[in-house]
């Protein structure tokens, strides 16, 4: 029976002598800790750790082992995916224990993927990624993760820098921050065990749009590239995940923190999130043409768009759309047809949302409608303007 007050205080005068570099005794006071409380997961990590540490690689890789197993008892996937990860790396994690973790994390046989559709409210069913595939593609996706520790002051990753890889926060915390005007340095973010970063530049294989730097000891999971291409060349559904999980986060952003949408309530914001199509678009493409009807309205989440006017014996060139415009909306809202071809100039991501949809959530929303109106006659003024210059 778990002596669950003999046990705090053992796990206390542990740490305690792991903080002042006395490893063996802080081991056997961890070891002391498992035998009143043998089901505590931390206490099995700080144990596997220790012994890590002092160098003991055939007893830590056992206790990481041991670690994944109660971790995945007390449902902390992350946790235990990256203990078995550390068991892999000291002579290779038990295949038993690997499977224990899918069958009790991955989707079972015949389950269909979570939807991408929500808009964060505390009630997510499972972790990004890992929690969407089969047993078979968790196992090959375990095998193919690596765990990454960092100090703090240390950079994960660095905004503008080519990004290759996503991570997941196994514990720790970290800051999120981007450049603003005058080149200042602005935090916009703070994350903790269990978030997530860096897909947009894993998926679009652009830049990263943001620094992230270590606040305190952290440690996280890398989901590389070209492991992931590796993993879903035989498993296609890690990949249908990954792409899941990254319209997932861009619906959830803009829904949360776009001028247009903040004042909606989550109900409303979940069920919009369900309708928009997130679509890559190559450079060149017509979006919308004018003169014909208007089938959607769009945001751009990256990249540039042109706009233009065709008028007898000239074309004008209107100002360009850049990310977090929206365009689309003056035909649908005014029932007319499009006032002007609408171009991708550069490669871009939009969020596209079909006439009945549009219809639905937001002409029935009057500030929303109102807002999109004020904005439609803005552009409608600087067309007239483009013409008569």
């Amino acid at each position: 029976m778990a002596d669950f007050p003999h046990a705090r205080s053992l796990k206390a005068q542990a740490a305690t002598l792991a903080a002042e570099g006395k490893l063996e005794a802080a081991l056997a006071g961890y070891q002391d800790a498992l035998r009143a409380e043998p089901g505590d997961a931390e206490v099995h990590q700080r144990v596997a750790e220790l012994l890590e540490w002092l160098e003991r690689t055939p007893e830590a890789a056992h206790a990481y082992d041991d670690a994944a197993l109660a971790w995945t008892r007390a449902g902390g996937l992350l946790r235990a995916v990256a203990a078995s990860v550390l068991s892999r790396g000291l002579r290779g994690a038990r295949p038993k224990t690997v499977r224990t973790l899918a069958e009790r994390f991955a989707l079972p046989p015949g389950a269909l993927a979570p939807t991408f559709a929500w808009v964060s409210d505390g009630k997510d069913p499972g972790v990004p990624v890992l929690s969407g595939v089969g047993r078979e593609a968790f196992v090959a996706l375990v095998e193919a993760l690596e765990v990454r520790a960092f100090w703090p002051g240390q950079r994960v990753v660095e905004e503008g820098q080519p990004g290759d890889s996503m991570f997941a926060l196994v514990e720790g915390r970290v800051e999120v921050a981007r450049r603003v005007e005058g080149n200042a340095r602005q935090v916009v973010a703070t994350l903790g065990p269990g978030d997530f970063f860096g897909e947009v530049a894993l998926v679009s294989e652009g830049p990263r749009l943001a620094s992230v730097e270590v606040r305190e000891r952290s440690v996280l999971l890398e989901f590389k590239r070209q492991s992931l291409a590796r993993v879903s060349a035989a498993h296609p559904e890690v990949d249908a995940a990954v792409h899941a999980y990254y319209q997932r986060r861009l619906v959830d952003n803009l829904l949360r923190t776009s001028p247009l949408f903040t004042n909606l309530s989550p109900a409303l914001k979940q069920a919009m999130s369900r309708e928009f199509d997130l679509r890559a678009v190559p450079a060149g493409q017509v979006l919308l043409t004018q003169g014909q009807p208007g089938d959607a309205f769009y945001l751009l989440l990256r990249g540039q768009v042109q706009l233009s006017l065709e008028q007898p014996g000239r074309i004008v060139l209107l100002p360009e759309l850049r990310e977090g415009d929206v365009f689309g909306e003056i035909s649908l809202l005014l029932d007319k047809p499009v006032s002007a071809t609408v171009r991708t100039k550069t490669p871009c991501v939009v969020l596209r949302l079909e006439r009945a949809a549009f219809e639905r959530h937001v002409v029935s929303q009057p500030g929303l409608k109102g807002l999109l109106m004020r904005m439609g006659t803005e552009r409608l003024q600087q067309t007239a303007k483009a013409l008569f210059v």
